[in-house]
């Protein structure tokens, strides 16, 4: 293990854009676990009263908001999923506020073992943060139709997340452990059952 924690141990799950991460992360629950996942949190921190909500408002305009106030996810992804610099001054605005979040959510909980479902584990240089990485893979077709389905996106605005974000290569180097979700939730599962049963027995 990287940073040996004797009162907790963290295990990071992280893969391309629409791989199956939180499916993965899922397969853990139990009731000592704590699961984080970093999407929701990212999420949170786009609501009305946040201080990231109101940098996010001043970077990218109000062109952004509904009639409500709120931040429209999708009119913001297609903003910064068109042009590489727009996605990577949102990144470096949102995420020092998500790592805070993260950090303080594994300080605060007394469950010993702690799943971060986050997809920039290697891109936001917070891999001293868990003790092992699981890399979620699976094929591109499969990614575009979980990403169709789940996210209500395009194949065509799908493809263009996919291509911003680094390759799976790149996790693969870092990985602990590798999931190969392009199969059933049997076959995902049963891989998850194995990695655990090696964790639990070092």
């Amino acid at each position: 293990m990287r940073r040996p924690r004797p009162d907790k141990i963290i295990i990071g799950i992280t893969g391309s854009f629409a791989s199956g991460k939180s499916t993965v992360a899922g397969f853990f629950r139990a009731k000592n676990v704590e699961i984080i996942n970093a999407d929701r949190i990212a999420h949170a921190l786009l609501l009305p009263g946040t201080k990231s909500y109101r940098r996010i408002i001043a970077v990218f305009g109000k062109d952004i908001l509904n009639n409500r106030g709120y931040i429209r996810r999708l009119k913001l992804g297609q903003i910064v999923f068109s042009r590489k610099a727009a996605l990577e001054r949102l990144n470096r605005l949102l995420h020092p506020y998500v790592i805070r979040q993260i950090k303080a959510r594994i300080k605060k909980t007394a469950r010993r073992l702690i799943i971060l479902d986050a997809p920039l584990i290697v891109e936001a240089g917070i891999r001293g943060l868990v003790h092992k990485l699981i890399v979620v893979k699976a094929s591109r077709s499969r990614q575009v139709l979980r990403a169709v389905k789940k996210f209500s996106l395009t194949p065509q605005q799908a493809l263009a997340r996919m291509k911003f974000q680094a390759p799976l290569r790149l996790k693969k180097r870092f990985a602990d452990y590798i999931i190969d979700n392009n199969g059933t939730f049997k076959q995902t599962e049963k891989q998850v059952v194995e990695i655990r049963r090696q964790l639990w027995k070092s």
